[in-house]
């Protein structure tokens, strides 16, 4: 028997939740990309992103996944030849890096564990090695939604400053933004990504690149820059220069509204919430330990408040993911990479809040059940425990 009919949930780490407001607002009819309305779209969609990234320059818009930025990165900055340090967490960041060697530029990977978060130390070791000053960039991920990892990109900011080294540091925060605070200008960066599938709330089609003063700089002598994503052409006063032609308007009209949604609940509550959310998420994995489960960061504070990724021995893990999409109506994510066959991993990011984490988690206890696997003590109850011990223990001035 299945219980799945009824509204599905999908709690993959991306494509998250559209809230109805984000439904509602796209539901417009296209209007003047020349004049009017669609330029203050437009400069409210740069300036809440340009908050959110923590940055006092205004950032890109392009009709765009998060693998196009990349790209829009890379060609904004470098020539053929230069030579980039990749920070492996995970996947992204070597895919990024995979995607530089394709356009003509020298990959480095220090080499990191699926595991754990980037050592600071082996940056800062690396980097005290390179006294010719060849690496131009290093890449790096916030957060991981392979591996479940998030990177401290402050204290990686400590590392490379600690060396005097000139290298750009480059951040994806496709899987961050949103979800936890981020200080481009504060922390030092000098070039952020992001996409709007994620912690924005936003449809898939959507992605966002900050660039600090230093990497405008670096940008005027870029020898891979072509012209759609260039960024002089896009700083143009015509409006469809800054999309390179027609603005994706109906995905701008849902980003509109997922940014105001966020001001309105606030930052700091968007952020504590996530945190909340992630939390119960971890106490449930807890429990499942009792079942075989383990998590797949063994390190707590390097684990995400946006993707949980956690294990099962074998093939057990797809059969959890099977009979919570078949039975419960509920959409997991599948392991990536070197994880594809033995994880689990739950988003939880963007429009979540307890009720729709609580119904997650109590499918996979279901799950656990009708494979043998009952538990005295569930994920849910350890969850709801989680829950509300936070509120009763956090106040608005804690530090999220």
């Amino acid at each position: 028997m299945s219980f799945a009919n009824g509204r599905e949930t999908v709690l993959i780490p991306g494509p998250s939740i559209l809230p109805d407001r984000v439904l509602g607002a796209m539901h417009r009819a296209s209007m003047d990309i020349y004049a009017g309305p669609m330029l203050d779209v437009t400069a409210d969609c740069q300036s809440g992103l340009q908050q959110v990234f923590g940055s006092s320059t205004v950032p890109y818009l392009y009709a765009s996944n998060g693998h196009g930025v990349w790209e829009a990165v890379l060609t904004n900055l470098f020539s053929s030849g230069e030579k980039l340090l990749v920070l492996e967490s995970g996947r992204f960041a070597v895919g990024w890096g995979e995607m530089a060697r394709f356009l003509g530029l020298e990959i480095e990977v220090l080499p990191g564990r699926w595991d754990s978060a980037v050592d600071p130390d082996a940056l800062e070791e690396r980097l005290r090695q390179d006294s010719a000053g060849d690496i131009a960039a290093i890449l790096v991920v916030q957060i991981d939604t392979a591996s479940g990892c998030v990177n401290d990109i402050a204290t990686l900011r400590n590392a490379i400053d600690a060396t005097d080294h000139e290298a750009l540091f480059l951040v994806d925060a496709v899987a961050s933004l949103g979800t936890m605070p981020f200080e481009l200008d504060n922390w030092g960066v000098d070039v952020a990504i992001s996409a709007s599938q994620k912690g924005l709330m936003s449809p898939a089609g959507l992605g966002f690149v900050a660039v600090g003063e230093k990497a405008k700089r670096k940008h005027r002598s870029a020898q891979l820059r072509t012209p759609y994503w260039d960024w002089t052409a896009r700083d143009g006063d015509v409006h469809y220069q800054k999309y390179c032609g027609t603005p994706p308007e109906q995905l701008l009209f849902g980003l509109q509204e997922a940014l105001k949604m966020m001001f309105e609940e606030g930052l700091p509550e968007v952020y504590r919430r996530h945190a909340a959310v992630a939390t119960a998420t971890r106490a449930a994995i807890s429990a499942w330990e009792a079942a075989g489960a383990t998590f797949n960061i063994s390190e707590p504070a390097s684990r995400s408040n946006s993707v949980s990724v956690f294990r099962f021995d074998g093939t057990f893990a797809a059969e959890i993911v099977d009979y919570c999409r078949t039975q419960c109506g509920v959409t997991l994510g599948s392991g990536l990479g070197n994880l594809v066959k033995e994880s689990i991993r739950i988003g939880h990011m963007g429009h979540v809040n307890a009720p729709t984490i609580l119904g997650c988690l109590g499918s996979i206890d279901a799950a656990l059940a009708a494979k043998g696997r009952a538990l005295e003590y569930t994920g849910v109850g350890a969850a709801s425990h989680a829950l509300g011990q936070w509120a009763n223990s956090r106040s608005s001035d804690d530090p999220i």
